[in-house]
C-alpha cells in the first residue's frame, strides 16, 4: 500500500506541472490569439483532462490513507 501511496503522489506531482505549463500556455496572449482555434481548444482540454486526473488521483491516495 505504501509503495502505491508513492507512485500516486508522484503521478499527482507530475501532473500538476503539467497542469502549470497548460495553465502559462493558455495564460500567454499571443499563444491564444496567434495559434488556431483547434490548437487553443486541444490546450483547453488537456487543461480539463489534467484537472479531472489530479482529483481522481487524489480521491484515490484518501481512499488509500483511510
Amino acid at each position: 500500500i505504501e509503495k502505491e501511496k508513492e507512485n500516486i503522489a508522484r503521478e499527482i506531482e507530475y501532473t500538476r506541472g503539467f497542469l502549470n505549463s497548460v495553465v502559462k500556455k493558455l495564460s500567454n496572449e499571443k499563444f491564444v490569439s496567434g495559434a488556431p482555434e483547434e490548437v487553443v481548444n486541444i490546450e483547453k482540454r488537456k487543461k480539463e483532462d489534467a484537472e479531472i486526473k489530479i482529483k481522481t488521483l487524489e480521491i484515490n491516495l484518501a481512499a488509500l490513507n483511510a
